[in-house]
């Protein structure tokens, strides 16, 4: 008699022969009809020094009134009670460390993984939840995050000696047959607001619980999509008063996805939609002390606006500012230098050979020309390389390894609360190694 499997006929295994030893092998048999036992205290599937453990007594010592305040269920009014913020925060700051920036998934490992299960503590975690508060608490989480700074900072591990910023664009949540022009867009907005029309017309014309639920669900995307074609409308005109589109040698487009992102070149040369995110690293302790989101497609002008945000979450400015050459704007630099900050960033190339970019020029303020001084001393050029060894390398790090490769959301509000979950995550793996978390 044969049996079959998934190697098709075979013959049934012979009796194996006698050895020289007496009885059958004795191993240990699959027994998957066996009842098991599992503890049932989540605090057992943690080890005292587990990272979860640590994010979780980092966030008791933290503000997160702000997050409560935003809460509608109250105590004594009827409905379901809200998830507690510090869960939420908890599971998207260790999910962002372990690179993950799927709601989907990380709902999935709040059921599976014992890590998540125990930051859970027993509430039930859906994918809308967590998508929903990742992206809808902006003013919270810029308070947390400078919170975590001012922590820093008070604690004497952040000493703003040296500073270096960079940007990097990373892929925005649209494609590139998104983007319209002036006609096109004219043209959507009519159809878009046709739309409108039709599905009222159907939500009026017929009855029935399911089928009205259904027509008034097609009534908001229809009236979103008004929206967003009105919206991509208006960043038409400042994309045209930017003068954006003459970098790409394009007549001016805007995006019916995305309206905020703006096609820009990025690192392989090609042109994408894309957020320019700008990021400024303390030299010293690696910890990001600055975070804006801009949808310029280049660095000049982003100087200013670090200096204000640094200023902002930790109440000082660095001795010293690192950019690159794409932040030379001679107004950016003269600002900084009156502000105390020494710029180390590259003398420019000059277009002639008998022309030397160290001499002061007719215009150049007294920062300008300290500047140029400076950046011929072989210091200044010694502080430099410090610039792509911290900043380059934190840009990596998020995009790399904490999800920041391509935005999983639309408009800049939202990709700001996005970049800011992966900047808090990177500084407390960094709070992990300077020792300040265990």
């Amino acid at each position: 008699m044969s049996t079959r499997g998934l190697f098709g006929d075979s013959e049934p295994p012979r009796k194996a022969s006698v050895s020289s030893r007496d009885g059958r092998a004795r191993v240990q048999r699959a027994e998957r009809h066996q009842v098991e036992f599992r503890p049932s205290c989540l605090e057992d599937l943690l080890p005292d020094d587990h990272r979860a453990r640590s994010i979780w007594d980092a966030l008791e010592q933290l503000d997160l009134s702000g997050f409560y305040e935003s809460i509608d269920a109250r105590e004594g009014s009827a409905g379901r009670p809200a998830i507690d913020p510090r869960i939420l925060i908890a599971l998207w700051l260790y999910a962002t460390m372990d690179g993950m920036g799927s709601a989907r998934e990380l709902a999935r490992l709040c059921e599976s993984h014992d890590a998540y299960r125990w930051l859970c503590g027993g509430v039930s975690v859906n994918h809308h939840t967590l998508s929903d508060f990742r992206v809808g608490h902006e003013e919270q989480l810029d308070d947390l995050m400078t919170q975590i700074l001012g922590a820093l900072v008070h604690e004497g591990l952040i000493g703003m000696r040296r500073v270096a910023q960079d940007g990097t664009k990373i892929r925005a949540s649209a494609g590139a047959a998104s983007f319209r022009r002036h006609a096109s867009l004219k043209e959507c907005l009519r159809d878009a607001r046709e739309q409108v029309r039709n599905v009222k017309g159907q939500l009026h014309s017929e009855s029935g619980g399911a089928t009205a639920r259904l027509q008034a669900a097609r009534l908001r995307a229809a009236q979103q999509r008004v929206s967003r074609v009105k919206k991509a409308m208006n960043e038409l005109h400042k994309v045209r008063e930017s003068k954006e589109s003459v970098e790409e040698k394009t007549e001016a487009r805007a995006s019916t996805t995305d309206p905020e992102a703006r096609v820009m070149k990025m690192g392989d040369g090609g042109w994408r939609p894309a957020y320019n995110v700008q990021l400024a690293t303390d030299v010293e302790s690696r910890v990001i002390v600055g975070v804006t989101v801009t949808n310029k497609g280049n660095d000049q002008g982003q100087v200013e606006p670090m200096l204000e945000e640094i200023g902002r979450r930790t109440e000082k400015l660095p001795k010293e500012l690192l950019v690159d050459g794409g932040y030379l704007k001679l107004s950016s630099i003269e600002a900084a230098e009156a502000a105390n900050v020494k710029v180390y960033a590259p003398l420019p190339e000059p277009r002639r050979s008998d022309i030397d970019p160290s001499q002061p020029k007719k215009n150049d303020g007294p920062g300008v020309k300290a500047w140029r001084r400076r950046m011929t001393t072989e210091r200044a050029r010694r502080i430099y390389r410090d610039r792509a060894a911290t900043a380059e390398t934190t840009n990596a790090d998020l995009r790399t390894w904490r999800g920041l490769d391509r935005l999983p959301v639309r408009g800049a509000s939202k990709v700001l609360s996005v970049v800011l979950w992966s900047a808090m995550a990177l500084n407390l793996l960094r709070c992990f190694e300077l020792g300040v978390l265990t």
